[in-house]
């Protein structure tokens, strides 16, 4: 492709993603000319949106809290209101603070974390979908996280038992129910145990929340986000597991975010 395209050839990209109705057909076309090396690949890449593939999995990326997050196809597209939790998680951080972000999909919010708290931590990170890891892994590289394949608290080293600061999860939310009321794209391109959380949306959070205390540390935070719907429900949830938990919400991103946590003198 050439560096600088012409202006027919971004016309002509724009209408056609406009035509399969990509709302932001301009802002796709120019991703999307900046991310194809070849004129075939950029055809195949219009294809691709035009028929309804995320933006994300068809340019390979995604920007999340400033950063490029690499996205493979049929993996868990970041979503912006979650910088929320990042920026949260990483108030939290102190230096050299163990940070694990479970249900780590691309590893975004640990990439995010990292960047964000100007301070060395040390991230670990896991999720169950192999192609996620494989996501993650290129996006944490630079931090120097390990990233674990394998169920929750099944994937991580025992050894961190008790000693995690922080503790994020992503963890899906949407009631099976309401899956078919998703956009098609997320309905049908990304990883459905990424997006479903059983009839109420709570059953990844209640697994989480019922083994969180054993691997915080004392004072150590689990955080997560919800809905609005489902807030009162997920602190029943967190609380119940012992945790002390508060409310955080962003009005810019609309966005919820629970932060739950272990008590100073609660025993493993």
């Amino acid at each position: 492709m050439p560096v600088h395209p012409s202006a027919n050839l971004r016309s002509a990209v724009t209408a056609r993603l406009r035509a399969a109705g990509c709302v932001f057909a301009e802002d796709e076309a120019r991703i999307l000319l900046a991310a194809a090396a070849t004129p075939a690949e950029l055809a195949a890449m219009v294809r691709g949106r035009a028929a309804g593939r995320p933006l994300e999995h068809v340019a390979g990326w995604a920007e999340f809290a400033g950063l490029r997050i690499a996205v493979d196809p049929g993996v868990f597209v970041p979503r912006r209101r979650s910088e929320f939790l990042a920026r949260s998680a990483a108030a939290l951080a102190r230096e050299d603070a163990l940070v694990v972000d479970l249900c780590c999909g691309t590893g975004a919010l640990g990439a995010a974390l990292a960047a964000t708290v100007g301070h060395p931590v040390r991230l670990y990170a896991a999720d169950l979908d192999p192609a996620a890891v494989r996501c993650a892994r290129r996006n944490l590289a630079a931090t120097g996280a390990e990233v674990f394949e394998g169920d929750l608290f099944e994937a991580l080293p025992p050894g961190l038992r008790g000693r995690v600061d922080v503790l994020l999860a992503n963890v899906p939310y949407v009631p099976t129910a309401d899956i078919a009321l998703l956009p098609a794209e997320a309905r049908l391109h990304e990883a459905r145990p990424a997006l479903d959380g059983g009839a109420d949306g709570l059953d990844v959070l209640r697994r989480v929340a019922a083994d969180a205390p054993r691997w915080l540390a004392p004072g150590g935070a689990l955080l997560f986000e919800t809905s609005d719907q489902q807030a009162a429900a997920a602190l029943g949830v967190v609380t119940a597991a012992g945790l002390a938990a508060a409310l955080g919400y962003d009005e810019d991103l609309d966005a919820t975010v629970v932060t739950a946590t272990r008590p100073p003198a609660a025993a493993s």
